[in-house]
C-alpha cells in the first residue's frame, strides 16, 4: 500500500501563484465596446455564468458593453425563484439574476430575443429581469453587426 508522506491541503493553503500575471492589464480606450453574445441554456454548464462575469470585468476594464441573449441564451435573463420569485431556493441558484442586475447598474445594456423568449421558451416579455431590453429576432445579427462595425470587441457564447 503506498505511503502518503505529503500533508493534507488545509484551508487558507495557496496552491498556485494567483499573482504571477504575464500580460498587461489591458483597458478601453474612450468609446471602445465590446459585445457578450449568449447563445447556451441557464443551468447546463458554466459557461453562462464565466462569460457574464468576463462581462462585468470589460466594464470595469472601460468597455461599453452590450450582452445579448439569443436562443437558449434568453433563459438566463428570466426572473428566477422559488417558490417565490426572487426568494433563492438553494446558494447560487440566482447568480445569473443577480449578475445580470449588476452588470445593468454598472451601465451595461443587456438585450433577449422576443421569437427565443415566446417561441422557444413559452415566456413573455414580463418574465425578463427588468431593464432587459426585449428586441425582434431581425435585430440579433444587427447588433453583431453594428458591434463589429464599430471595432468592438466580441466574446461569443454559445453551447450545442
Amino acid at each position: 500500500m503506498a505511503t502518503i508522506t505529503v500533508p493534507a491541503h488545509q484551508k487558507g493553503d495557496v496552491l498556485v501563484d494567483y499573482e504571477d500575471k504575464k500580460f498587461e492589464d489591458v483597458k478601453a480606450a474612450p468609446g471602445e465596446k465590446a459585445l457578450v453574445t449568449f447563445h447556451t441554456v441557464a443551468f447546463e454548464g458554466s459557461i453562462g455564468l464565466v462569460n457574464l462575469l468576463q462581462a462585468s470585468r470589460l466594464i470595469q476594464k472601460g468597455f461599453e458593453t452590450s450582452v445579448l441573449l439569443y436562443g437558449p441564451g434568453v433563459t438566463l435573463g428570466v426572473q428566477r425563484g422559488f417558490p417565490k420569485l426572487g426568494d433563492e431556493a438553494f446558494p447560487g441558484h440566482l447568480n445569473f439574476n443577480n449578475r445580470i442586475e449588476k452588470i445593468m447598474a454598472d451601465g451595461g445594456k443587456v438585450y433577449a430575443c422576443r421569437f427565443a423568449l415566446q417561441a422557444l421558451y413559452g415566456h413573455g416579455e414580463g418574465a425578463l429581469i427588468p431593464g432587459i431590453v426585449p428586441i425582434s429576432p431581425l435585430d440579433v445579427l444587427d447588433i453583431v453587426l453594428l458591434h463589429r462595425r464599430d471595432n468592438a470587441f466580441i466574446l461569443d457564447t454559445w453551447t450545442l
